[in-house]
């Protein structure tokens, strides 16, 4: 029995993530390697452990899982807390449910939401400034909650403060591109959660109730999220116009939590929002469709 089921999808998502990796390498260097060795290994040996009982093979999926996670943690998150964040999403968002295509939730998601409650200082202070070896205990979103300018131009082409992956929009828009070129990921998801995240972010800019819109969409992990964890094709909508309401909740969702709430970062929890609602979205869908 081989040890990894075959998935060229999952494969696909991988290829779009190895510009990020490459250049995450470059900003952090052997930290980048070794947070994601460690979860690797945690991810595939838990899979491992539960899908040898049912004797099938490990999913590629669980691949694609281990680097969204590696990638949305924090630089200097502790070793212990990456195998604990991705033990939790593979084991209690996939295997419990009966493992690939069973899940409601997204393993990363989870696993990163997990650890970020849990270990609110940990991961929210472990931050670095690139190729600059300076601690920082704020990113960039937090600066902008607090009042702050920020440069657009370090925004755009990444060289800030963030998480390992999530920094560089212009290599997160090549791969949404890839993604959607090879019919990989939903492009009406990503269109409908960018869309209404600028238009409320744009609403709120006018009349003052948040901060300015653009470096508030570049900020963070919102278009990370966005491209790779919104479209995950099995915790997302299947049918096509329940899509478009499901990025529509993830984008409200994302905006109202990252400009009202204590969570800088909204955009994980907007995600498992849209996950919860995903099932009942389709079953809605399909009533109306033969209503008609």
């Amino acid at each position: 029995m081989p040890l990894f089921q075959k998935q060229p999808m999952m494969r696909r998502v991988l290829y779009s993530l190895i510009p990020i990796y490459v250049f995450s390498i470059y900003l952090y260097g052997l930290r980048t390697i070794w947070l994601s060795l460690l979860v690797f290994i945690s991810g595939i040996f838990t899979e491992y452990i539960m899908e040898s009982r049912k004797k099938k093979p490990v999913s590629e999926a669980v691949l694609v899982t281990c680097a969204l996670l590696s990638l949305s943690l924090p630089p200097l998150t502790p070793w212990w807390i990456a195998v604990i964040a991705a033990f939790f999403g593979v084991f209690f968002a996939k295997e419990v449910y009966g493992g690939f295509s069973r899940n409601v939730f997204n393993p990363a998601i989870v696993g990163r939401l997990f650890v970020y409650i849990s270990f609110p200082i940990q991961m929210t202070t472990k931050w670095i400034i690139p190729k600059a070896d300076a601690f920082t205990s704020a990113t960039p979103l937090d600066l902008l909650r607090s009042g702050q300018k920020l440069n657009i131009e370090e925004l755009f082409f990444g060289f800030r403060s963030g998480s390992i992956g999530e920094s560089s929009i212009i290599l997160i828009v090549l791969a949404a591109v890839y993604l959607i070129i090879t019919k990989t990921a939903s492009w009406r998801i990503m269109v409908s959660t960018f869309g209404s995240a600028t238009l409320l972010t744009l609403l709120f800019d006018i009349f003052h109730l948040g901060p300015p819109a653009l470096p508030m969409l570049l900020s963070g992990s919102f278009l990370f999220v966005t491209v790779f964890m919104a479209t995950d094709p099995v915790s997302a909508p299947k049918k096509t116009s329940s899509q478009w309401i499901y990025g529509v909740i993830i984008g409200i969702c994302s905006v109202l939590i990252r400009t009202f709430s204590l969570f800088s970062e909204g955009t994980s929890f907007a995600v498992l929002l849209g996950n919860t609602s995903a099932s009942l979205l389709d079953e809605l869908m399909a009533k109306k469709k033969v209503k008609v």
